[in-house]
C-alpha cells in the first residue's frame, strides 16, 4: 500500500485538475442553473483518455487502474461533482462491456465509447426495485434471435441524452439468478423516456425514467450468459462506489478551499474569521475528515486493483465513510460562509446539493453497512 503518489500518478491527477479548472469550473454554476448536459466538454475530457479510463487499450481505452480513476474523479469533481459523476457512470457502463463482453461486442461499442462519440447509461433501478435491486421486473422474453423487452427503469442518469443503455433485465425466474445484461440502442423503437426529473442537485445531467414497450433487442447484445446480469451489475458498482466517493471528496475539497479563502477576508468583531480558534478547529476537523476519507479511498482502490477478496467490503466501507464525510465537510463550509453560503453565486450551496445524492446512489449508505455487516458475520462463522 502506498501513501504517496508516483510521478505518473501526479501527472494524471494534475492533468485532470487542470482540465477541471479550465473547462468545467468556470461553467458549473450556469450548467446547474440551465440544466445543461455538457456533452461537448465531456468529449474533450475523452480526448485526454477520460472516456475509457480503465478500458483495455486494444479498443482505445486508457488501461489505467482503479487507483488512477480515483485520482481523476476527485480532480474532475473539484470543478463540478455532477459532471465528474456522469463521466464516472459512463466509464462504469463501458467497463461492464469491456469486462464481460465478447471480442465482437468490445470492438463494436468500445472504440466510440472511449471517445464518448457514444455515451452510455447504466440501467438497474426500477420504480419498485431500488436497494432491493434483485427484485427488478423489467422482462426480456426470448423470440428467436431477439429478446422482447417490457418494463421501466427509474432515476437513470443521462437518459434521453445518451446512446447506449446497459440494462439489467429479467430473462429467467425470480431473484438474482434470473437477471441478464443487455446493451440497448437508446433509439430502438419502443424505447421512450420520461420527463427530466426536477432534482435537488445533479442538474447538469438529465435524470429520466426509461420505458420499454415491446422493444426488440438482438440476443447478440447480451453480455455473457443468461443469469449472470446481477453479478455484472454488482461488479460494476464496486468501482462505481469508489468513483462516487472520489467525486464527493473533490467537491468537498473545493468547498473547504472556498471556506478558507472566505475566512481570510471576512471580519467579525474586529478580527478575521480565521483568527477565531473555534473556527480554526472546525477547519482542522474538516481537513482531517477529508484526508481520512481519501486514505480510505486509496486503500479500497488498491484492493480492487489487486482483486483482493475483501475488495467489495472495502469499497462499501470507503463509500459510506467518504460520501458522508464529503457531504458534512461541504455543509460545514456553507455554515462558515454564513448567509453568503446560502447564495448561489458563491458556489457552496450547489456543492452541498450535488453531494447529498452521493449518500443514496450506487447503493445507499445503509446498504453499504449491510454489505459490511454480512461480510463480518460470514467471517465469524
Amino acid at each position: 500500500m502506498q501513501f504517496a503518489l508516483n510521478e505518473d500518478q501526479v501527472a494524471i491527477r494534475d492533468m485532470a485538475l487542470a482540465f477541471a479548472a479550465e473547462k468545467i469550473a468556470p461553467h458549473a454554476l450556469r450548467w446547474d442553473e440551465e440544466k445543461h448536459f455538457p456533452v461537448d466538454v465531456m468529449r474533450e475530457a475523452a480526448t485526454l483518455g477520460m472516456g475509457g479510463i480503465y478500458i483495455r487499450d486494444d479498443v482505445g481505452g486508457s488501461a489505467m487502474t482503479r487507483f488512477d480513476a480515483a485520482l481523476i474523479f476527485e480532480a474532475l469533481a473539484t470543478g463540478c461533482p455532477t459532471t465528474a459523476a456522469f463521466i464516472s457512470i459512463h466509464n462504469m457502463a463501458s467497463w461492464m462491456i469491456d469486462a464481460y463482453g465478447s471480442d465482437t461486442q468490445r470492438h463494436t461499442w468500445l472504440p466510440k465509447l472511449c471517445t464518448m462519440e457514444l455515451i452510455a447509461s447504466y440501467c438497474l433501478t426500477e420504480p419498485g426495485a431500488g436497494s432491493d435491486a434483485a427484485a427488478l421486473r423489467t422482462r426480456a422474453v426470448r423470440d428467436g434471435d431477439h429478446y422482447v423487452l417490457n418494463g421501466q427503469k427509474q432515476f437513470i442518469s443521462g437518459a434521453g441524452g445518451t446512446d447506449l443503455l446497459v440494462a439489467m433485465v429479467r430473462t429467467g425466474g425470480d431473484g438474482p439468478g434470473g437477471i441478464s445484461t443487455l446493451v440497448i440502442d437508446g433509439n430502438t423503437p419502443g424505447v421512450s423516456y420520461g420527463a427530466n426529473e426536477r432534482k435537488m442537485g445533479w442538474n447538469a445531467q438529465p435524470t429520466r425514467a426509461v420505458i420499454f414497450e415491446n422493444v426488440r433487442v438482438p440476443v447478440a447484445n447480451r453480455l455473457s450468459e443468461e443469469g449472470v446480469g446481477f453479478k455484472i451489475a454488482m461488479a460494476g458498482l464496486d468501482g462505481g462506489r469508489l468513483n462516487i466517493t472520489a467525486c464527493s471528496l473533490g467537491g468537498a475539497q473545493t468547498a473547504l478551499d472556498k471556506a478558507r479563502a472566505y475566512m481570510k477576508e471576512r471580519k467579525a468583531f474586529g478580527k478575521r474569521l480565521d483568527e477565531f480558534q473555534a473556527l480554526q478547529f472546525k477547519l482542522a476537523d474538516m481537513a482531517i475528515e477529508l484526508e481520512a476519507a481519501r486514505t480510505f479511498l486509496w486503500r479500497a482502490a488498491a484492493a480492487l486493483d489487486r482483486k483482493d477478496p475483501d475488495a467489495t467490503m472495502l469499497c462499501a466501507m470507503a463509500k459510506r465513510f467518504g460520501t458522508d464525510a464529503g457531504f458534512e465537510v461541504a455543509n460545514q463550509a456553507l455554515q462558515l460562509h454564513g448567509g453568503y453560503g446560502y447564495l448561489s453565486e458563491y458556489g457552496i450551496e450547489k456543492i452541498v446539493r450535488d453531494l447529498r445524492v452521493h449518500q443514496i446512489l450506487e447503493g445507499t449508505n445503509e446498504i453499504m453497512r449491510l454489505i459490511v455487516a454480512r461480510k463480518l458475520i460470514e467471517g465469524a462463522r
